[in-house]
């Protein structure tokens, strides 16, 4: 079996999906004759014809709404914004209605769409182009928020995504498309939605991390290793609704917890799961929590972008300090 990238992964998904459920309607800008910005419809016009893989105009607003309609009647659109800094046109429709036709018609429609969209810094990108905004959508009841970060997660979620009958914020981090291949079976087996995944089982300090920051904190645990630090490193993989049962099993065995994420610090997703720790298992704790993230700025341009992705060394110096604790 050949190993594939992260958007390899997420084309074999879509492809899967499309050959066994005639009401899987992909649309968005460009998906089509270019297979999209970062090429992950790639070959699917062909496949599934343009009825199937519909290219749009230049409209996320236009984008949203029509996947939603066509979520409400049936279909099961996934729907593409290039960039995850582009979707913001569209909040009107997913916040007012997407997340929101469940409740208001009391369960007579639903809407299973997927919005994906690349996010994160770390390609060189201009802004608007390298966004890490989830706290935004984490916060918005109604829709579920899911990002992958290895092939096959990317997989297994989107199948997950797909399939389940409401919408689902599917936020692709843009660095790691390309970053590593694994060997993905095209079996059509689905991964669970609202679990983390523990990538490395530890003793001594858990790592909770999503996304593109998983490639530096698996880094540094290997690295701990060799200093004789048992690091547990949590994928959160969804972020809404949120698996804490999990990180809390793992921070009553291991006493001291960092989290990272490339979100901007001010209501960040860690935010919420240290306070969560605090309210659940401060007594678990021996060492304050502590979060290493983005800044509460723009993502600068691309000379400056290594400055704001949180380092290797941050998570170090971050794990550094708990452990000084007895």
């Amino acid at each position: 079996m050949a190993e594939i990238t992260l958007v390899e992964a997420l084309t074999q998904a879509m492809a899967y999906e499309m050959r066994v459920d005639s009401a899987v309607i992909l649309l968005g800008e460009d998906i089509g004759k270019d297979g999209g910005v970062f090429r992950a419809t790639l070959g699917l016009l062909d496949k599934f014809g343009p009825e199937r893989v519909r290219d749009t105009p230049l409209a996320e607003s236009m984008i949203a709404g029509l996947a939603i309609g066509m979520a409400a009647y049936g279909l099961k659109p996934v729907a593409e914004f290039q960039f995850m800094g582009f979707i913001y046109p569209a909040l009107d429709q997913i916040i007012n209605h997407a997340a929101r036709i469940r409740n208001r018609t009391r369960g007579r429609l639903s809407c299973p769409v997927v919005f994906r969209a690349p996010y994160g810094a770390g390609i060189r990108a201009p802004e608007h182009h390298s966004e890490s905004t989830e706290a935004m959508f984490a916060h918005t009841p109604g829709l579920r928020v899911v990002i992958p970060s290895s092939p096959k997660r990317a997989y297994g979620l989107l199948l997950a995504a797909i399939r389940d009958p409401d919408p689902v914020i599917f936020l692709e981090p843009s660095r790691l498309y390309r970053w590593a291949k694994q060997e993905v079976p095209d079996d059509g087996e689905a991964l669970p939605l609202d679990v983390c995944f523990t990538l490395r089982q530890g003793t001594d300090v858990t790592l909770v991390t999503w996304g593109a920051m998983v490639k530096e904190t698996l880094a540094v645990a290997d690295k701990l290793s060799k200093e004789g630090i048992s690091a547990e490193v949590i994928d959160v993989a969804t972020i809404k609704p949120l698996d804490m049962n999990t990180i809390l099993e793992s921070v009553e065995k291991t006493g001291r917890c960092v989290i990272i994420h490339e979100a901007p610090r001010t209501c960040g997703v860690g935010a919420d799961i240290s306070a969560q720790i605090a309210e659940r298992g401060l007594m678990f704790l021996k060492a304050p929590v502590q979060r290493v993230t983005g800044y509460d700025t723009i993502v600068p341009y691309a000379r400056l972008e290594r400055y704001y992705i949180p380092s290797e060394q941050q998570i170090l110096n971050a794990i550094n300090n708990v452990m000084e604790f007895a």
